[in-house]
Formats: structure tokens, sequence, C-alpha cells
């Protein structure tokens, strides 16, 4: 079955940076668009960042775009969402997900806290 597998997330101060990973298993992972999410409390979730199949073509969020920066590894089925200069308002669940249709499968989520 499709498994995601976020883990980097943690208490960071702002200006400073973090990098996610998204472990993918049960699906052909070179195949698919990859996204990562993000959630903040009392907030919708929102799309941060996707990157195409083959790593070639990304597109970022207005409020991360410049700071953040997505990249995959197809060889080891897993994505990654460095993320710099961090601000407060960056303090989210950051969920990493693929849509397979007709379905969107999401991991469980990694918290990032930005706070001095």
């Amino acid at each position: 079955q499709v498994q995601l597998v976020e883990s980097g997330g943690g208490l960071v101060q702002p200006g400073g940076s973090l990098r996610l990973s998204c472990a993918a298993s049960g699906f052909t992972f070179s195949s698919y668009v990859m996204s990562w999410y993000r959630q903040a409390p009392g907030k919708e979730r929102e799309l941060v960042a996707s990157i195409s199949i083959a790593g070639d073509s990304t597109y970022y969020g207005l409020s991360v775009k410049g700071r953040f920066t997505i990249s995959r590894d197809n060889t080891k089925n897993t994505m990654f969402l460095q993320m710099n200069s961090l601000k407060p308002e960056d303090t989210a669940v950051y969920y990493c997900k693929v849509r397979i249709l007709p379905s969107d499968y999401w991991g469980q989520g990694t918290q990032v806290t930005v706070s001095s």
C-alpha cells in the first residue's frame, strides 16, 4: 500500500534552516508528481511546493518562494524540502502528498516550529 513518511521537523529559531524528507513506498515513486503541504493551527492546509516526475520543474507558493527548495531522489524514493530563512509564520505541520487517481495519499506530517 502507499506509504509516505515525513521526517526532519523540529524547533528552529527565526532565520534558521531545516531539511524535511519524505520517504515513499508502495508505488512507483518516479512516475508521480510529488508535493509538500502545510497546515498551521486554525488555518486551512496550503500547498507549499510541487515537483515534476523528473525533478526538472517545480512550483512554489508565494509565501515560500525564494526561501524553500523542493527536490527529489528517484533512486531513493525520497522527496526533500530545504527550508531557509525560516519565519515564525512558517510554523505548521508539514505533509507530503501524492495523487494517484482517484485518491490523494498523505503522510502523517512533521511539526515545524519557528520560535526564539
